[in-house]
């Protein structure tokens, strides 16, 4: 098996027509159109803790993607798990728990010069903090629930088929409460530069 196997085809068929059907618009298509100059790519898996705690998870519950949330967790050991906070002021309990690995993009089994995606996980009664960068961003949470939080915007608590878009250096956060969370992320328009912590929360 390999990452690439579980991927286009679902992405395409599973949550572009799904969102728009359960939201009533087309956000995500709005937002970022399926490329058409998708490539596939060598992928080599790298492993980090936050893969087993995904694999182990239990409650990520949706009504809507679970055959999508079930093909990324059997994706997971084949995966290239990202370490963008590595070296930075965040300690090992952010880096041991917290878990990303790519889709489309560098380090993906399929490259694009039109998007970035991603899938992201958290586990339960977790804290991403306060960070910001260029790229325009939207999550779509395919399991589970997470609080969302934007600068000078209020809290938006978000479950399965939530959608919430950051704008281009907007500050902002994630945290888990007493459920874990799975999601969809996707970037546009400026890729060069990774996520910057914003305040020094993330101690």
């Amino acid at each position: 098996m390999t990452l690439g196997n579980i991927c286009l085809k679902q992405l395409k068929k599973s949550i572009w027509p799904t969102v728009n059907y359960k939201i009533g618009n087309s956000k995500l298509q709005d937002f970022c159109p399926f490329p058409n100059d998708i490539k596939k790519q060598t992928l080599k898996p790298l492993h980090i803790p936050a893969s087993d705690l995904m694999q182990n998870e239990t409650g990520l519950l949706t009504d809507d993607y679970a055959e999508l949330r079930d093909a990324f967790i059997l994706a997971s050991p084949y995966a290239h798990w990202r370490q963008t906070y590595k070296g930075t002021i965040i300690g090992e309990k952010f880096l041991n728990k917290f878990g990303c690995y790519g889709l489309i993009g560098p380090e993906s089994p399929f490259q694009s010069e039109k998007i970035r995606a991603w899938v992201v996980y958290m586990p339960k009664n977790f804290y991403y903090p306060w960070h910001h960068h260029p790229a325009e961003e939207m999550y779509l949470c395919l399991a589970g629930e997470a609080v969302f939080r934007r600068e000078n915007c209020p809290d938006t608590r978000l479950g399965s088929g939530g959608i919430m878009e950051h704008s281009a250096n907007q500050p902002h956060s994630m945290e888990t409460l007493e459920n874990p969370i799975m999601s969809y992320v996707v970037w546009r328009n400026e890729f060069g530069t990774k996520p910057v912590l914003t305040f020094e929360d993330a101690r």
